[in-house]
């Protein structure tokens, strides 16, 4: 081992000698070890500091809105008045002079801390391993940290906390309160958060840090011990029926309502199993619009329902498939997902999950109220400027489903007896799922049409645009594909086109085609959501519909004559591909469907194909029309936008 640098210049001679002769590596440490060992001048005043320091790295603003938090809450109990600071904007070479630091940190992708903590990261762990830093490099410091990450990700669970406690330890370090894993999604991040922040208050006031790091004996409290959740507490919670709604995802505090107690730890559900919508969870999507039903679905109006309604055209299933959009019900039997994608419309307020774990409520149930909470929503539009009453009576009966809205409906256990509920009312089936669950394809039964959702071409940008929590997500999207071949009914690639990310993977799309043969392929370029803390999409990335178009034409091209171009809905930007041998018969597109045949062979029992229930489609909704794909029969209303001076004048 190097000896330190001496005073003399002879010394430091000869160790510029032998420092020419290290690599750059040992060069890095080195540099470390002597900056951080030297003390400091008188000149400059002593090295360390007296007031803590509070430390966050942040993906999704959870962490964030954590750390200002704790940050209000020492500032105002133990009058030391603290900022968070972002991890990106702290020199760890200061470390030493910190007397003691406070970290609040999310897992990212593959266990891997966010990309701001990523500096700080790797100068610990170098620092851990590198037998010049030695275990005294911080043993001056003392700290705390608090883990952000969900459990659905198994193993790498709040992999990120548990590494950087395991780095600051192996460097001399003291950990006055045992590092504690908060779980997103599952419900219970506010109570720990708070349980562990009353700790860290503890040991930030006064003089209450001993040279072991834990409270004084005086103060007679064992910071090293959990203290276990007052049931009292809880109780007064609920009798005052407040609500923390300062974060989305965390615990469901519990709440009194016609007498009983409500959410957080009474929250069981069936045997002990929790709900899937906690009140925070639920309280979120309703200010969105949803109609959330029972524990784990929803339903919400579309703006192309409200459109139809007034005569003011219909959305892209209309010019595709015929269906009527004022008479569509969008809903979801599953609000929770496997996947967090980048283009989620639902800005990532809804649980994730791998397997079904909560309460399951029953499938009449379901559709029962979806349909009751859609008509109401549709009654709501009486009095609308421009709304036919013809239509108004026509939407009060819904005709088509669209299992779209959010998460994955065929997570559900009983989404067949669902499916089957919904064709027994003569409600037409449009499922999506996110290509995760194979086996689930392979047993669902007929319905109308099969969405998969093909968000990438390769397993490092699927990776990147869903961020998938399973770890063999690769594979079960390539499974999933093939699931899809073995149907018999209509099947749909559904690619969401985001440009930056995945809308240059022509030649890798044109490859997945032959795996799962799909009837047709919809085309759309992403919607742009507006800028939220779990998605860094801007409009850069929202491809023109003339892109849409280029994508659709170069794909066509790419299937050798297996499929071409047939409709598109130039508003969706929006274009379909579909298969020539079977929807183009003597020049003509057959891309609607016949939803009264479709009822006829559903009841019927016996096998068939998506060629049976075919139908025409207008010539309007062909690709190429002048109509671009909007109904001749409707009104085209276009909003007159006025921005900054012009509004003003």
């Amino acid at each position: 081992m190097l000896p330190f640098p001496a005073a003399t210049t002879a010394s430091a001679t000869s160790h510029l000698a032998l420092l020419v002769l290290l690599s750059s590596s040992s060069l890095f440490f080195l540099y470390k070890s002597i900056r951080l060992r030297r003390k400091p001048s008188p000149a400059t005043g002593p090295a360390r500091t007296t007031t803590p320091t509070l430390l966050y790295a942040s993906a999704t603003g959870t962490s964030k809105a954590l750390a200002a938090r704790l940050s209000s809450r020492l500032t105002s109990d133990a009058g030391v008045p603290i900022c968070a600071t972002d991890t990106a904007s702290f020199d760890p070479d200061d470390l030493p002079s910190v007397p003691l630091l406070l970290l609040v940190l999310p897992t990212h992708d593959g266990g891997a801390p966010p990309p701001s903590a990523a500096f700080l990261a790797r100068w610990l762990e170098e620092s851990a391993a590198d037998f010049r830093a030695g275990a005294l490099l911080l043993s001056g410091l003392r700290f705390a940290v608090f883990g952000v990450g969900s459990r659905a990700y198994g193993e790498t669970f709040n992999a990120a906390a548990r590494s950087f406690s395991q780095w600051l330890r192996a460097l001399g370090a003291v950990e006055v309160v045992p590092l504690v894993e908060g779980d997103v999604d599952g419900g219970d991040l506010e109570a720990v958060f708070e349980d562990w922040s009353g700790k860290v208050l503890r040991v930030v006031k006064g003089e209450e840090l001993n040279n072991e790091g834990a409270l004084r004996e005086s103060d007679g409290l064992d910071l090293l011990e959990l203290e276990e959740e007052s049931d009292d507490d809880d109780e007064e919670e609920a009798e005052a029926g407040e609500i923390d709604m300062e974060d989305l995802a965390g615990k469901a505090p519990a709440r009194r309502q016609n007498g009983k107690v409500e959410g957080g730890l009474a929250n069981g559900g069936q045997n002990g199993v929790k709900e899937m919508v906690t009140p925070i969870i639920r309280t979120s999507l309703e200010k969105q619009g949803y109609k959330i039903l029972g524990s784990h679905s929803g339903v919400k109006i579309c703006r192309w329902t409200k459109s139809q309604l007034r005569g003011r055209g219909g959305c892209y299933k209309h010019s595709f498939y015929g269906i009527e959009s004022h008479r569509c019900m969008e809903a979801t039997p599953s609000l929770a997902c496997a996947n967090k994608c980048v283009f989620c419309w639902r800005h990532h307020t809804n649980p994730v999950g791998k397997s079904w774990k909560w309460k399951m409520d029953d499938p009449l149930d379901i559709v029962n109220g979806a349909i009751d909470q859609h008509t109401k929503m549709v009654k709501q539009m009486k009095g609308v400027p421009g709304v036919k009453p013809e239509r108004l009576e026509e939407g009060l009966s819904p005709r088509h489903c669209a299992l779209s809205l959010v998460g994955e409906p065929i997570m559900y256990p009983e989404i067949n007896a669902l499916v089957d509920e919904l064709h027994r009312r003569h409600i037409s089936t449009f499922l999506v799922t996110n290509a995760q669950f194979p086996e689930k394809i392979k047993t669902l039964k007929p319905i109308t049409q099969l969405y998969v959702s093909v968000d990438a071409a390769t397993k490092e940008s699927l990776k990147a645009v869903d961020r998938p929590l399973f770890s063999d997500f690769w594979e079960r999207f390539l499974d999933s594909l093939k699931s899809l071949h073995e149907k018999d009914q209509r099947t749909v690639y559904r690619l969401t086109l985001v440009k930056g990310w995945n809308a240059e993977e022509r030649d890798a799309y044109a490859k997945l085609l032959s795996l799962g043969q799909p009837d047709f392929i919809e085309i759309k370029g992403v919607t742009y959501c507006g800028s939220s803390a779990t998605s860094k999409l801007t409009m850069e990335n929202v491809p023109w519909h003339s892109d849409v178009k280029e994508f659709s034409e170069v794909l066509a091209s790419k299937s050798g004559g297996v499929y071409e171009v047939a409709c598109e809905h130039a508003h969706s930007c929006c274009v379909l591909l579909a298969k020539v041998d079977k929807f183009k018969i003597n020049g003509k597109w057959h891309t609607w469907i016949d939803y009264d045949r479709f009822h006829e062979l559903v009841t019927s029992g016996k096998p068939f194909k998506s060629q049976d229930y075919m139908a025409v489609t207008p010539s309007w909704a062909v690709y190429g029309a002048e109509e671009g794909g909007f109904d001749p029969d409707q009104s085209r209303f276009k909003k007159e936008r006025r921005h900054g001076t012009a509004a003003l004048g």
